[in-house]
Formats: structure tokens, C-alpha cells, sequence
């Protein structure tokens, strides 16, 4: 197996384990915002769609996919209790989550070491060039999110 081999069986694999972390519960649970927290279960993966859509697609000339009001729901800063739309239920966020790595496979396969127009610098000071530098800090993001949701699930249940 080579390295874009591998990275996109990541993104699979990393995807696969944060859904498999919301399966069983139920749309209360993932609505539910827990005292001494901002943002819920549905945030966290809607959060996580969004990032890895702006990570894969947001610095390329390539087109995101995200439902018209996402980035008002899960972007940079939002919180439910904020929320002026509707946000999907949770078996919709999962179908949307099984459907993005594919998607992301299909339209970047062999481009991983193409350059991005206008590389990103994070706080820390990394900066990102490559599509494939994006997709491999998504996998840490998405990582990060569901550590989150994991603690949330002990919380909301």
C-alpha cells in the first residue's frame, strides 16, 4: 500500500469510528447540551463535515457540498444556542458524514501533493500547502471533535 493508499483508508477509517461513536443514540442525546458546555453532539459532527469540507475543497478551485446554512450552524464559533435554522436531524448528519469521504476520494485522488493557491498558517504557526497537508490535519480536527463527543455522550445520556 502506498501513502495515498493509506491516507485515504484513514480518512475512512477515522470517519467510520466517528460514526460508529453516534449510532446508538438518540436525537435527544445528540441535541442535548450539556451544563458547563457550548455545543452539543449534532454540532460536533456538523463542525466536522464542515471543517473536512473546507479542508478538502476550501482552498482549491473545487466546489464544498455542504446543505445552504452549514457554515451558520457549524462554522468557526457557532453554538446551538445560536442557531436561527434548522439544523439536520442526526441520521441525516450520519448520511451526510458517510457520504463525504468518498466524495473527497473521488475528486482528490492523485492530487495530494498539488499546492494550494494560498496556503493556510494556523495560530501554531503550521502552515499548510498541499491538499494532501489539509486532508492529513482534518484526520487530527476530526480526532479532537470526537474526543469531544465522546465526553458529551457521558453527559447527555
Amino acid at each position: 500500500m502506498n501513502l495515498r493508499e493509506f491516507l485515504f483508508d484513514q480518512l475512512k477509517v477515522i470517519r467510520t469510528n466517528t460514526i460508529n461513536a453516534v449510532k446508538e443514540i438518540s436525537e435527544s442525546q445528540a441535541d442535548s447540551v450539556p451544563e458547563g458546555f457550548n455545543n452539543n453532539i449534532l454540532w460536533n459532527l456538523g463542525h466536522i463535515l464542515w471543517a473536512q469540507e473546507k479542508f478538502a475543497f476550501g482552498f482549491i478551485p473545487e466546489p464544498m457540498q455542504m446543505p445552504d446554512g452549514f457554515t451558520e450552524l457549524f462554522g468557526r464559533n457557532t453554538k446551538p444556542s445560536e442557531w436561527k435554522g434548522q439544523p439536520p436531524t442526526l441520521q441525516q448528519m450520519i448520511e451526510l458524514l458517510e457520504d463525504q469521504t468518498s466524495r473527497i476520494k473521488e475528486r482528490l485522488d492523485n492530487r495530494l501533493v498539488e499546492a494550494v493557491a494560498n496556503p493556510f498558517t494556523m495560530p501554531s504557526g503550521l502552515t499548510l500547502k498541499t491538499i494532501g497537508e489539509f486532508l492529513t490535519f482534518s484526520m487530527y480536527h476530526e480526532g479532537m471533535h470526537v474526543q469531544t463527543i465522546k465526553i458529551l455522550k457521558k453527559f447527555s445520556a
